[in-house]
């Protein structure tokens, strides 16, 4: 059991040097911007100014990191390190003679412990496979070479996976198992949920689920040269190196801040000094060494760098220019829940279940349609998926929906008179509290939004119900596969150089919408007991 160990908090911003004012404005412009930040904590002088929840993400609830698991697994690695298990030019090879090439390579003599950690080691395996088919080690073993190992920088998440795949051969321990000592009770971190492969293994690269302050205890520890309330926790040297450009990737571009030079699964950033932990869809934790400060937030937004360019015009403005104005931080709703009368067809479509016709193309493609959103289930290593035996029941405020999806079957409430209802739903093995509502735009078409709440989008669906029995489900989420769309096309413009490949890839992201996001046809089935 872990020790709570909160960060300080300051009697107010401007007692630690941070404008209230810069800050007001800052959440102001991203709300103009129509820009979904769940939540914000600023830390100068090692104690909390401001901390802000987008309802319904709150400081209790663990969000999503995405790939700011990478800096804590290369913290593990900064630990084995010190304790001898590993040096930095340790061979990816020799930990793992159980899995031999499929064909020898002299490459493999080069690719070390250091070239993972700098997104130098020059495989690239296929970001379309579907990881719950596969040995994600052999996976990446027999993927293919595009350079040669430290050549240079190629954003890769399966050589932080391999990071944590060697944590745990040279220690005979998971990585949460090995951090928890070392790192999460010193932090008074609750040893957190991280997606694993189906050995057990931690992913690495991603699917590490952390509250806000645990993020921002972490950063802070780095922020202070590896202590935390005054106690060194992370190697002072391993800090240094980790947080320091160690190879350069200026051709890494369009994004500015993703150009300045990359350290061991930190990012420098183009203000001068600064340097960050980052995460898709806008996960941050940045530092600013010269102010001796750190921001953190948790986000929904797809465009990372519009997301740091917002932060960048308030930071570090907000340490610099502190008026003792005594202006208090606003509270904020993410949207209003959708709510809107009661329908005649209720009786109609009562303790009924809808069965849905499966979707051929997505299930070839390995992306059934989910409940979850999509920008959470394609890094699962169970995707869950197809929607089918729908029901609903309804009461004076609210309804119910069962659902299954798979072997995996839920019923959470939704709230139909403007306010959210909570519950936890199971989906690719893995639990998620959601908040829901439920509202008719007619008589009969009816609105389902759930937000799992640790991650960063929800889904939508709306039911219209037709003659015949027959039923329509058109789904939509948050982010928008649109915007979902546009990080692919950053992603794929990176991969492929080939103008030719891009090009064919790139009009497949312009039928991504319409091939990952169908109407989904179905009708009421009697006699079903379940």
């Amino acid at each position: 059991m872990t020790v709570s160990k909160s960060i300080p908090r300051a009697e107010s911003p401007q007692s630690v040097g941070v404008s209230a004012k810069a800050v007001g404005e800052f959440l102001f412009e991203a709300q103009k911007r129509h820009m979904e930040y769940h939540s914000l904590m600023v830390i100068r002088h090692g104690q909390v100014a401001v901390e802000w929840y987008n309802e319904p993400y709150d400081s209790k609830s663990p969000h999503t990191m995405y790939s700011i698991s990478k800096s804590f697994t290369a913290t593990a690695v900064g630990f084995a390190v010190s304790e001898g298990l590993l040096t930095l030019d340790t061979k990816v090879l020799d930990l793992f003679p159980d899995h031999p090439p499929k064909r020898a390579d002299a490459r493999f003599d080069k690719l070390t412990v250091r070239n993972l950690l700098m997104m130098s080691g020059g495989k690239q395996p296929s970001i379309f496979t579907e990881k719950g088919k596969i040995d994600w080690i052999d996976d990446f073993i027999n993927s293919p070479w595009v350079f040669e190992p430290g050549e240079k920088f190629l954003y890769v998440n399966e050589n932080i996976f391999m990071l944590s795949a060697m944590i745990n051969r040279v220690t005979g321990m998971t990585l949460r198992e090995y951090l928890t000592p070392r790192l999460f009770e010193p932090l008074g971190i609750e040893v957190p949920f991280w997606e694993t492969d189906s050995n057990g293994i931690e992913a690495g690269g991603w699917g590490l689920y952390i509250t806000t302050e645990d993020l921002a205890k972490f950063i802070l520890c780095y922020a202070e040269g590896g202590k935390y309330n005054g106690e060194q926790i992370i190697p002072a040297e391993w800090v240094r190196e980790a947080t320091k450009k160690q190879i350069n990737n200026s051709d890494n571009g369009p994004a500015i801040d993703d150009m300045c030079g990359y350290g061991y699964c930190f990012w420098m950033n183009h203000i001068d000094g600064t340097y960050r932990a980052d995460g898709m869809f806008s996960q941050f934790g940045i530092v600013f060494p010269e102010h001796d400060a750190v921001v953190v937030v948790t986000s929904g937004i797809p465009n990372e760098q519009a997301a740091r360019d917002c932060l960048w015009e308030f930071f570090p403005k907000a340490f610099e220019d502190v008026e003792d104005e005594g202006l208090q931080i606003g509270k904020y709703l993410i949207e209003e829940p959708c709510h809107g009368g009661r329908s005649y067809y209720e009786p109609t479509i009562e303790d009924r279940y809808i069965k849905f016709r499966k979707k051929i193309l997505l299930n070839i493609a390995g992306y059934p349609m989910s409940v979850l959103p999509l920008a959470v289930t394609y890094m699962m290593t169970d995707r869950a998926g197809n929607i089918d035996m729908v029901k609903f029941r309804f009461g004076d405020k609210e309804c119910t929906m069962e659902w299954s999806e798979g072997k995996e079957v839920n019923t959470v409430p939704l709230g139909m008179d403007g306010h959210y209802r909570y519950a936890t739903m199971r989906l690719g093995k893995t639990d998620f509290k959601v908040c829901s509502n439920a509202a008719w735009l007619d008589d009969k078409t009816l609105l389902v939004s759930i937000r799992p709440i640790e991650t960063v989008g929800k889904r939508n669906m709306i039911f219209n119900f037709r003659r015949n029995d027959k039923v329509t489900m058109t789904p939509s989420s948050t982010p928008s596969i649109e915007e979902i769309s546009y990080t692919l096309d950053t992603i794929f413009k990176k991969l492929f150089k080939s103008k030719v490949v891009y090009g064919v890839m790139q009009k497949a992201v312009t039928l991504f919408p319409l091939i990952v996001e169908p109407r989904h046809y179905g009708k009421f089935v009697e006699g079903i007991k379940k």
